[in-house]
């Protein structure tokens, strides 16, 4: 549990396309096996710790005639910034995906000062 002990608390969040590789047959859409995209996001503004991040998917395009398997998640977790995972492995063909996040940690306020 992230216990924010402080009077701000900041929320980022976004939208991002992680690849389109049907336009460009692309890895994640033309090959078979183990795959691997990263996407590094950078926050607006620093946290003053590095705060808890969501990852969904909101936009999933993917061959009809194969198996889904995907799994998608965060690693690298900074006061700055983060960085998205999406995998998938065997036959599945991945189209395009888009990832929405969601950072919510203690910020910097007026008010925190030390003494």
């Amino acid at each position: 549990m992230l216990k924010i002990d402080t009077n701000a608390m900041g929320i980022q969040q976004d939208n991002v396309l992680l690849f389109s590789d049907f336009e460009s047959g692309g890895v994640m859409w033309a090959e078979v096996g183990p795959r691997k995209r990263l996407k590094k996001i950078k926050f607006s503004e620093p946290f003053l710790n590095p705060p808890i991040v969501q990852v969904h998917l909101s936009m999933f395009d993917a061959d009809s005639s194969k198996n889904h398997r995907f799994d998608v998640g965060t690693e690298a977790v900074t006061r700055e910034g983060f960085t998205i995972v999406f995998q998938t492995w065997g036959d599945s063909r991945i189209a395009r995906v888009r990832a929405s996040w969601m950072a919510i940690g203690a910020v910097q306020h007026e008010d925190l000062w030390d003494v």
